[in-house]
């Protein structure tokens, strides 16, 4: 069986009740494939989770833009696992660049944070990627491969992963990876995967792009 298509929208830290509304209406008037072909994920900020849930076409599914990397406590700012779960959000956006970048998040804590989710029930978009610089020392596969290693050296069932390749320099900058920019590292990836993971989740686990 091939894999099956998957688009995300993260809207990080944007939008505003009336906006999110509007956002909400269009897309349950888009045109969009059946659940069995295509799998949506909509990521709206924390406070909008709610009425995106309840407002979104049930064939889309929410998902957070980050979670605590365990169980809930004296940790201020911060969402469990567990509390999405309880407000029946079951995917979230785990190792953004943003996040890696300017809350200094290493590759350890989020494959800390992977894990835990995924213990959880909850279902992973595991974002990698390099920055411009990285990519202009020929270093993009093995930045992507020690973050994704972080990512593998701590789970074993790959069942509810989807790794989204997000080159740094490609967010928020106005330039675009071009596709064979984009497969060329999707491919380095998958044989990686081969190699140090198994043919089973090479072959299986979807590889996205954003940016």
């Amino acid at each position: 069986m091939g894999r099956k298509f998957f688009v995300g929208g993260n809207w990080k830290c944007n939008g505003t009740s009336e906006e999110v509304k509007k956002i909400i209406s269009t897309l349950n008037d888009g045109q969009v494939p059946a659940s069995d072909v295509v799998e949506v994920v909509i990521s709206p900020p924390f406070v909008f989770l709610p009425l995106v849930k309840s407002s979104l076409h049930p064939d889309f599914h929410v998902a957070a833009q980050n979670c605590w990397v365990k169980k809930g406590g004296a940790f201020t700012g911060e969402i469990s696992a567990e509390m999405l779960k309880n407000i029946d959000i079951h995917w979230v956006i785990l190792g953004h660049s943003e996040r890696r970048l300017l809350l200094g998040e290493s590759s350890e804590f989020v494959g800390d944070k992977v894990a835990y989710a995924l213990s959880q029930g909850l279902k992973v978009i595991a974002c990698v990627g390099e920055t411009l610089e990285q990519r202009e020392s020929r270093a993009t596969m093995d930045v992507v491969a020690a973050q994704t290693k972080a990512i593998a050296e701590r789970i074993s069932d790959w069942t509810n992963v989807v790794v989204a390749y997000e080159p740094v320099w490609a967010i928020g900058t106005g330039k675009v990876a071009t596709p064979a920019q984009a497969q060329e590292v999707h491919s380095a990836l998958r044989k990686w995967l081969e190699t140090n993971v198994s043919a089973q989740v090479a072959e299986s686990t979807r590889l996205i792009y954003g940016g």
